[in-house]
């Protein structure tokens, strides 16, 4: 049979990215809507595009399940953390980790504290989604008791979180991208010091910097008082309430998959609810699925612990659903291909083949809203050109590492976006610009690009 699709051009490959930046922009920035419906529509003039140039529904439909089956790993893993959060809050376990946390940090060092401890978390476990279910959800509480914005916090948590992601050798994408690429993984992980140390220092200037705005003020000394005797007289508060998380952090690093360990955490939740807080099973399992309603009268304590729950992670399931389904299109039909061909033929220079890269990636989390796919399909369609300019083929993993990996959490529709989004309770939008080390790092990469410092060569026994 002769294949009747015809082929595609540049600018009808374009249709369907042009729609969904003009809806996206109006829905957000006029009418301050969510951006589930520019996406679905989106995708909806993805396949009118597709049925023009003769692809099958059925392929279409292909598609759109295996982009959204690409994400059901981090679906599950989004609704159990919900549950966790819930039994988490009513077992004590985040009120405890909010407590001891307002007992030992200062708003002057708070900043510098969250990004290291989430940095050695996820160091060690692997993943940046772990870290920010686990001790991030208790240092947002934290930082909000000693006066800090949110935003600040979440960006901190967002850098620790994601140095983990990007330079353990337990995680995902850290082998992912040199499998892509064509190098192994521990030449891999050293090549990305060049760019993540400098970014992770710099980073630490920062929040240093801006933890100096609150060690002589933040929240008053009587308000954290009162935060800390109302979490007292509403909670057992107990250094063993810490174990749970301890123990989902151990389970991760020990090679359980989170899903399981994440379960686990939450079972946990639910036992410390039951024994050391005195709850009846009926209102732990209300709390696991509509999230945990703090009634204790002050005001910030009940917006610091009024979270959690199955329920309240739908609406980001929602979100990942409409985002991979126009992803799944785009790709399955060729389209994201195209763009990519069409951006190489630009290139002329090493600095401008790694910035084609990098903006691919960035690019790639914002419309196939997923970081494997924006890890794999441009490394999949680069790695030719960086072999015929002699390059190594770890510069191209450290490029895909640096925008794929680092930039997919600054985007709301991004599975890892909205992931962080409903986890920390912050918009990504918000805690973009204090994201330093994922806006910096590809900064530092296109540096090197166009300077060439770092830029390895491939040597004549590697050629062979």
């Amino acid at each position: 049979m002769t294949d009747e699709r015809k082929r595609i051009k540049l600018g009808t490959a374009l249709i369907p990215i042009v729609f969904l930046i003009v809806v996206l922009a109006l829905t957000i920035g006029v009418f301050k809507q969510p951006p589930h419906i520019p996406l679905i529509s989106a995708a909806a003039v993805a396949a009118c595009v597709a049925v023009i140039l003769k692809h099958p529904w059925k392929e279409i439909q292909e598609g759109m399940v295996h982009g959204i089956m690409l994400a059901m790993g981090a679906i599950l893993i989004l609704m159990v953390v919900g549950l966790m959060i819930g039994t988490w809050i009513m077992g004590g376990i985040v009120p405890s980790m909010i407590y001891y946390g307002l007992k030992v940090l200062s708003p002057g060092i708070f900043l510098v504290a969250t990004l290291i401890i989430c940095s050695i978390v996820s160091l060690g476990t692997g993943s940046s989604w772990s870290t920010a279910g686990t001790v991030g959800v208790a240092l947002v509480g934290v930082g909000q008791g000693l006066g800090i914005p949110v935003a600040m916090v979440a960006g901190a948590i967002i850098s620790g979180a994601y140095f983990g992601d990007k330079m353990s050798p337990l995680s995902d994408t850290t082998n992912l991208a040199p499998a892509v690429a064509g190098t192994d993984l521990f030449s891999h992980i050293r090549h990305m010091v060049y760019t993540t140390g400098p970014g992770y220092i710099i980073s630490i200037i920062l929040y240093g910097l801006l933890g100096t705005r609150f060690s002589g003020g933040g929240m008053k000394a009587e308000n954290i008082e009162v935060i800390l005797s109302t979490i007292k007289s509403n909670f057992f508060i107990h250094p063993i309430l810490l174990l749970p998380p301890l123990l989902v952090i151990v389970m991760v690093v020990k090679k359980i998959p989170p899903l399981p360990a994440l379960l686990g955490g939450t079972a946990l939740g639910g036992i410390f609810a039951i024994i050391a807080q005195s709850k009846p099973l009926a209102e732990v399992i209300q709390a696991a699925q509509s999230g945990y309603v703090s009634q204790s009268g002050v005001k910030m304590v009940d917006d610091l612990l009024t979270r959690g729950g199955l329920e309240s992670m739908m609406p980001t399931v929602a979100l990942i659903i409409c985002a991979l389904s126009f992803g799944g299109i785009m790709e399955k039909t060729g389209m994201l291909e195209v763009l990519a061909r069409a951006l190489l033929k630009r290139v002329k220079r090493t600095g401008s083949l790694v910035a084609t890269t990098i903006f691919s990636c960035i690019g790639l989390n914002a419309v196939a809203s997923d970081q494997y796919i924006a890890i794999v399909i441009p490394g999949r369609m680069y790695k030719n050109a960086f072999d015929e300019r002699g390059l190594h083929p770890k510069n191209l993993s450290r490029c895909l590492e640096d925008a794929g990996t680092l930039t997919s959490p600054l985007i709301p529709w991004n599975s890892c976006g909205a992931f962080m989004g409903a986890t920390l309770g912050v918009n990504p939008l918000i805690y973009l610009p204090y994201a330093f080390l994922n806006l910096l790092t590809p900064l530092v990469s296109l540096f090197y690009g166009y300077t060439g410092i770092t830029m390895e060569k491939i040597k004549e026994p590697d050629k062979v």
